[in-house]
């Protein structure tokens, strides 16, 4: 699906070892007891645009004084309903999601297009849009949440390319089978 010179379709997922994305109630705060933008530069530094859905960007808007330093490059958020207030910082788009994808892949400039969202991973996944799954799995087990997977995606056949740790976080880079 990609050439080399566009980058790559990336879903980005931080993970709890019993295989959540977010604890009870959409919490991510535990992310950051075990990461930082600095934990894994290079991931950040292919990344030139970030595709996010809108319930996840609402959880980022409460946590940015947590993790402000992380910068993906262009920021786009897939929603039905943009609000009332912009943020400049943000573009919001209301399209179906090959568009949005290739929206923000030409903001990405021939880097990385990072995915962030249970539901617009899923769906990119779903539509064969995906290149690769970067998943970061944390040492903790929460028990409860927001599942890896949502319920009712189909099997999806992944190639392992690499994993790397950095203190307590295992980093593991899929290539998505087509």
């Amino acid at each position: 699906m990609t050439d080399a010179s566009t980058g790559k379709v990336v879903v980005n997922r931080v993970m709890s070892l019993d295989g959540f994305i977010a604890g009870p109630g959409h919490t991510m705060d535990w992310i950051f007891e075990h990461m930082t933008s600095a934990t894994f530069p290079d991931v950040m530094a292919a990344t030139g645009a970030m595709l996010i859905g809108r319930g996840t960007y609402e959880v980022g808007k409460r946590m940015s004084d947590e993790n402000p330093d992380y910068d993906g490059g262009a920021r786009f958020v897939l929603t039905h309903r943009p609000p009332d207030e912009p943020d400049p910082d943000v573009t919001f788009l209301t399209c179906d999601i090959e568009e949005a994808v290739a929206v923000a892949r030409r903001a990405a400039g021939g880097r990385n297009l990072e995915i962030l969202g249970a539901d617009v991973a899923a769906q990119c996944l779903q539509r064969g849009l995906v290149d690769e799954i970067l998943v970061y799995v944390l040492p903790v087990l929460l028990g409860d949440g927001v599942r890896f997977a949502p319920p009712g995606l189909d099997r999806i056949d992944l190639e392992p390319l690499g994993n790397i740790q950095s203190g307590g976080v295992t980093m593991l880079r899929f290539h998505v089978r087509r």
